[in-house]
């Protein structure tokens, strides 16, 4: 069991910006992700596990909807606090951030934002505290990219909705107690239904053979003539954007988590690169070396300050989805070449679990995939700057 030696990098000093509230949430949650995540990670991640364990902690360190105001079981912090948590928890792995993030953005905000006063006051609390886990139903095995065209329905059959159809690639599923499900009415309009586990004719199965987030738990979401309470339906908001603006609040979380991810990549290849001796000398001292890791914490402090200020307009109100598309690309991209480099750094033992590139590379090739790929975050910046959509001819009603 290896002892976790990671050490921040700040070549900006961008602590500088940050309150004393922010450092000590930041520096809780490291400790934390030291002590219980660094020493079991790999053995999880090589069994396809999900620490379960692990998730009354991540609600004891505020990491489920820290920006959920008190009275719903949150913790009233600000938006920067919640990117430095997902920061830390990816630093560890891709696949425990995951589970924070759908449990923060994607399962509390809608409920928060869109749900009513009973939805909140029986649902935040457990959530936030990690009594219960939920999970976000929107992609299908058909529709990734193009959500609007999901097929997933749902009936008014008087007393109760009767719901339709399969979503896929779900993080939490297997094990959820509520997902938050957007389904079309009998009008094609979209709304979100939160479905409970136990629901008849709902299940959950898990999806095997991944070779990505293999700590983190995927399955399907499968619904066969589901009665569905009318009171579960988030009545606040429908159409697309309802979907949309959860998504906005994840792709801000992976934004600050993928630097965690390459943090953790550059400070083992800086570390290591001292420590290798070659031709009598460390590896460091190779002008090869030096020009990877030098474009390596360039490249993390552009992505520090481009998350930081993105942070603050979203705690102003004032950052747009294309800002946070533009956030999440770059940061994932970024980290991916990162460890790409760093595992090239660390020459053969690079592909071994001894060290964590190759587990991070992996994880990363779903993050740049999931909540927005990479190429339809580039092609929501072409639109964002030329006014014309490329990806769609017939955009859907928001």
């Amino acid at each position: 069991m290896s002892t976790d030696l990671f050490s921040a990098p700040d070549y900006y000093q961008l602590d500088e910006l940050l309150s004393d509230e922010h450092k000590l949430i930041r520096d809780t949650a490291r400790d934390w992700v030291k002590q219980n995540v660094s020493p079991i990670i790999e053995d999880y991640y090589e069994r396809a596990e999900f620490p379960k364990h692990l998730v009354p902690g991540l609600g004891e360190i505020g990491a489920f909807g820290p920006y959920i105001p008190t009275e719903y079981g949150g913790h009233g912090l600000d938006q920067i606090s919640y990117g430095l948590l997902m920061q830390e928890l990816e630093r560890s792995d891709s696949g425990l951030r995951s589970t924070a993030s759908v449990q923060s953005s994607l399962v509390m905000y809608p409920i928060w934002k869109y749900g009513n006063e009973e939805q909140r006051m029986r649902f935040l609390p457990k959530l936030a505290s990690g009594e219960f886990v939920g999970c976000f139903g929107l992609t299908e095995p058909d529709y990734g990219s193009n959500p609007g065209g999901m097929i997933t329905n749902f009936k008014d059959m008087g007393d109760h909705y009767l719901l339709n159809g399969a979503k896929m690639w779900i993080s939490n599923a297997p094990f959820a107690d509520v997902a938050v499900v957007w389904a079309k009415n009998e009008e094609g309009r979209i709304w979100g239904l939160l479905v409970e586990k136990g629901m008849e004719g709902f299940s959950a199965p898990e999806m095997k053979g991944k070779h990505s987030l293999r700590a983190s738990c995927t399955g399907e979401l499968i619904f066969e003539n589901v009665k569905v309470p009318k009171e579960n339906l988030l009545p606040n908001k429908s159409g697309l954007g309802a979907p949309l603006g959860c998504l906005d609040s994840a792709r801000y979380g992976i934004a600050w988590g993928a630097i965690g991810a390459a943090m953790d990549c550059y400070d083992s290849a800086l570390r290591y690169s001292k420590e290798r001796i070659q031709f009598d000398v460390p590896i460091a001292a190779f002008q090869l070396t030096q020009k990877k890791l030098a474009e390596m914490i360039t490249e993390i402090t552009k992505a520090q300050l481009l998350t930081w200020r993105l942070g603050v307009l979203r705690e102003e109100g004032r950052a747009t989805s294309a800002q946070i598309s533009m956030a999440k690309r770059n940061n994932v991209d970024m980290a991916l070449k990162i460890a790409r480099e760093a595992r090239q750094i660390h020459g053969g033992m690079g592909i071994t679990n001894e060290y964590p590139m190759m587990r991070h590379m992996a994880n990363l090739e779903s993050v740049v995939t999931y909540e927005g790929t990479h190429d339809i975050h580039l092609l929501i910046t072409g639109m964002d700057i030329t006014g014309i959509p490329a990806f769609a001819r017939d955009m859907p009603n928001l």
